[in-house]
Order: structure tokens, then C-alpha cells, then sequence
């Protein structure tokens, strides 16, 4: 492989944060530097030469900065190929020189389309010379190196100072992935806005990955494409696994219901513990009391500070991993005191809309569910209106049987998690498995409430309900024999409302 010194350069950026260094190293070396509009004034103003764009090309920038270095001059001296003479007298012939190193960085497209510009502003900021120029370096990397994003700074500094500037073709194929990693993900931004909400084609991109340990199980390879950073501080503990990924990605949508102290507990992604209380202590108290034994190994996700005598409760069990906006500083030394336990501020970002899975030979893509129900919504179908208790009660368990795999059944008390049956093949079975996990924890279904993710074939579910102890049901309603479960509350006087929406989670 060839070894390449840094000659000269281009170096053409929007942000120019960051670049001094790098520019004053390239001079150190006595690269040449090549350079137009904004960025060569920012070299010139450090007292550093310039050969300008506009002298290499002869000619100026146009139509308002639109092309500026979209020149054979310019791409002629990146694309040449060393190595063979036919480019090199070419190149001669047309007084066309190497350029070996290129900087660059694009408009902010995907900023401005999030900033709520209009369309005229968005446009103008589909990038088409820096997107050229990276795709030219990068394909030649055999003898450029193309630094397509200041977040390849550091990587061009260390060049510079520990080889003064003479790369191998390792390092040059190192900084061309990362070129096409930007360039890839910047035309598939681009694209999305232009297809809008038409789902013509699916395009996804994450230009940041984590290796993770292993997949669902060991002889699985996996890997997380994403930022954590951007939405969580991790305090203490090993790196999240990708079963641990799972857990706190159903904890976060979770917790995202309440708005009062709430603690939840998860284990396999579906919730064991949750109670909504006036103190943070409180509700981890409650919310574990819901299944102890599923809390061990789990994931604890709460919307409240941590406290130290809420720590000293919490380092009694087992966790993988405790999720919440802050700790207060007595509390941090409770919970890191074991160095595998993972500790994490959960930081405010916004998450997806939509939900990506992959099905046979190819991709699912929905509107993930945002809809949660309010009082106000709840329509009574009964002779026995819910009372205002009961009705707190339903929007809670209905909270939880939301984000619990169907098909399922949630009982609660007191804002409450008392019970549920997850992810069983019929509805019947989960609310079974429901009221024998309260009558193992010793609950009583005595004025508790119930939710259903989906609507009563039968008014079956409702008269086990019934003979558990349960005075209050909600469910979306929409069978053809809804009337049946209905009669039935009312012979029994049971209270029933529904929604008129359904929760499955599959």
C-alpha cells in the first residue's frame, strides 16, 4: 500500500468551528492551501496564504455562491489518479494540481428542515459542490483524503501530528467510509423531506453504532444504530445489552404516560410493578409490591429524583438497570456501590414517531402509538357509571395495557398495578393468568378495575372479571356481540366504558 504526504489541500467549509488548528498545522507542514468565499477569508484572517479557488480556476464564483468549485481544475486535481500516466500528462497538460487532502462540510439541510423553514430556505440548503467533492475524494481515496465532517477533525489532527501528514491506504479507505457514511445519509434526508408522508420507498439512516455484546442471545451478533448519548448520562455500570435495550426502550414509552411520581418495573418488556404516588419513595414501595420476584434482573424507570432514602430502598434488589431524570448527590454513592448495575439520567429528546420492524423479505413501518385515552373520553355503556375513583383507575390501567403485549388484561387499585396477563394466545387466558398472579401476591380484586387492549368476543372475560372482584372494565369496544358484555355488567352491576380504541402490541 502507498504511502501519500499531504501536499496541498481544498478546504471549503460551512462551519468553521473547530478548523483553526488543523489549518495551522497544514501551514506548519507547508501544505498548500486552496480555498474560497467564508473559509478563505477565516484562513487569510489568521495570517496564514491562500491560493484561491477563483485564481486556480479562473473563474469567480456564480450565481450566488451556487457554484463555486465545481471545476475540471478542481475535481481534475482530486479524481487524477497517480498512478497512471495518462491522468498525470493530462493533468500537466492542463496545468490541473494534485490535490491530496480535502476538507469539507455540507449545508445543514436536516437542521434547517427541522428549524420549520420554508421550502425556498430548505432548498437552498441541498448542498451540491461539498456533496461533490466528498463523493470525488472518497472515491479516489488511494490517493486523497477526504474529511467530510468536523467530526472527523480529531482523526486528521492525530494524522498530522504522528506522521506529519503521510497517510497509508488504510487510513485514506478509514476517512472515505466515514465520507460516504455523511454523504449517504445527507440524500436520504434529502429524500425524505421531498416524499413527505407518501411512503414511496423506505429510507433509513443512523450514521452512529454501538457494537453491543450480542444479540437476543449469545451466538447472535447485534449492534444499535443510534446516539444513547443524546438521550441518556450514564453514571455507573456496564454497557447496555441488547435485551437491555429492549426493556428500556418499553420503560421510556411507559413512563412517558404519567406526569405524576410514578416508579415502574419491567422485565421482558412488559411492565410487573407500577404505582403512581405523591412521593418518589412511595411509588417504588407500591410499584415493587406489584411482583417482587419478576423485579429481579429488571429494568426500574421512574419521572421522579431519586432521593437517598428512595437509593436505600432501591440497592435492596436486583436491577439491571434504574432509569430517571436525576439523582440528588447523597444517592448516587447508594447506587453505584455494585460496578455492573447500570445508572442512567434519562435527558429530554424527542423520540420517533414511527415503529421499524422486518418481516419475511422486507420492512414494516407504522405510526408508532401515540394515542392515549383521557376521562373525557371514556364513554359509559352502562346502567352503573364509573365513579371518578374508578374512572382514574381505568385511564391508568389503560395506560399500562398499552404498552404490554397482547394478548392482555390489567388490573389496578389505587393507581396501582395489581396484576396482568401478557402476551397470552387468548383473552380469556390472560385474564386467568391475571387473577391467579394477585390471589400468589396476595392482592384482593375487591373494587379493583380492569383494561383490555382489544375488545370482549364474549362476555365471558367480564364475568370472570366479575367473579374476581372487579367493579369497573374499559375497553375499546367494536365486537358484534358487545351488547352481550354489556347486558351482562348490567345484571351484575358493573360499571363498563369504552374507547373506541384499540392497543395491540405485537
Amino acid at each position: 500500500m502507498t504511502d501519500v504526504k499531504i501536499k496541498s489541500a481544498l478546504i471549503s467549509v460551512f462551519d468553521k468551528g473547530n478548523l483553526e488548528p488543523i489549518v495551522k498545522k497544514l501551514n506548519d507542514l507547508g501544505v498548500t492551501i486552496y480555498s474560497t468565499g467564508g473559509t478563505q477569508t477565516f484562513i487569510e484572517g489568521l495570517g496564514i496564504d491562500v491560493e484561491r479557488v477563483e485564481d486556480l480556476t479562473d473563474y469567480p464564483s456564480i450565481l450566488g455562491g451556487r457554484v463555486k468549485t465545481l471545476h475540471p481544475k478542481i475535481f481534475g486535481g482530486i479524481l487524477g489518479r497517480r498512478a497512471l500516466e495518462g491522468d498525470k500528462e493530462q493533468m500537466a497538460q492542463y496545468a490541473i494540481p494534485e490535490i491530496d487532502l480535502v476538507i469539507v462540510d455540507l449545508y445543514p439541510f436536516e437542521d434547517t428542515v427541522a428549524s420549520g423553514a420554508g421550502h425556498s430556505d430548505i432548498i437552498e440548503k441541498i448542498d451540491i459542490g461539498g456533496i461533490s467533492l466528498i463523493r470525488a475524494a472518497a472515491k479516489n481515496y488511494k490517493d486523497v483524503i477526504i474529511v467530510p465532517s468536523k467530526n472527523q477533525y480529531q482523526g486528521l489532527i492525530d494524522l498530522l501530528e504522528s506522521k506529519e501528514g503521510i497517510s497509508n491506504e488504510d487510513d485514506r479507505r478509514g476517512f472515505a467510509l466515514a465520507a460516504f457514511n455523511v454523504s449517504s445519509h445527507y440524500d436520504s434526508e434529502i429524500f425524505k423531506y421531498f416524499d413527505g408522508d407518501n411512503q414511496s420507498a423506505l429510507k433509513l439512516s443512523e450514521p452512529t453504532s454501538q457494537v453491543l455484546r450480542y444479540g437476543e442471545n449469545p451466538h447472535q451478533k447485534g449492534a444499535f444504530y443510534g446516539d444513547l448519548n443524546e438521550m441518556f448520562e450514564k453514571l455507573n455500570g456496564k454497557e447496555l445489552s441488547y435485551n437491555n435495550l429492549l426493556d428500556v426502550d418499553s420503560a421510556v414509552n411507559l413512563i412517558a404516560e404519567f406526569n405524576e411520581t410514578t416508579f415502574a418495573v419491567l422485565k421482558h418488556n412488559n411492565a410487573c410493578g407500577v404505582a403512581t404516588r405523591s412521593t418518589v419513595l412511595e411509588a417504588w414501595k407500591d410499584a415493587l409490591a406489584g411482583d417482587p420476584v419478576s423485579a429481579f434482573g429488571g429494568v426500574l424507570i421512574t419521572n421522579a429524583k431519586i432521593n437517598k432514602e428512595t437509593a436505600e430502598e432501591i440497592q435492596k434488589l436486583f436491577f439491571e438497570v434504574l432509569i430517571a431524570p436525576g439523582y440528588e448527590s447523597d444517592a448516587l454513592p447508594v447506587l453505584t456501590a455494585k460496578k455492573n448495575r447500570i445508572i442512567l439520567i434519562q435527558k429530554p429528546v424527542e423520540l420517533p414517531k414511527k415503529s421499524v420492524r422486518t418481516a419475511l423479505n422486507g420492512t414494516l413501518v407504522q405510526d408508532k402509538d401515540m394515542k392515549m385515552e383521557s376521562i373525557d373520553e371514556l364513554k359509559s355503556v352502562t346502567n352503573k357509571e364509573a365513579s371518578i375513583s374508578e374512572k382514574n383507575d381505568l385511564i391508568f390501567a389503560a395506560k399500562i395495557c398499552k404498552h404490554t403485549k397482547s394478548n392482555t388484561i390489567v388490573f389496578a387499585k389505587d393507581n396501582t398495578l395489581i396484576s396482568s396477563g401478557t402476551g397470552q394466545t387468548s383473552r380469556v387466558d390472560a385474564l386467568k393468568q391475571a387473577v391467579e398472579k394477585a390471589d400468589a401476591f396476595g392482592f384482593s380484586l375487591e373494587g379493583a378495575v380492569m383494561a383490555s387492549d382489544a375488545f370482549f368476543p364474549f362476555p365471558d372475560c367480564v364475568e370472570l372479571a366479575k367473579n374476581a372482584g372487579i367493579t369497573a372494565v374499559v375497553q375499546p369496544g367494536g365486537s358484534i356481540k358487545d351488547q352481550d358484555s354489556i347486558d351482562f355488567c348490567n345484571k351484575n352491576e358493573m360499571a363498563m366504558v369504552m374507547t373506541g380504541i384499540r392497543h395491540f402490541k405485537h
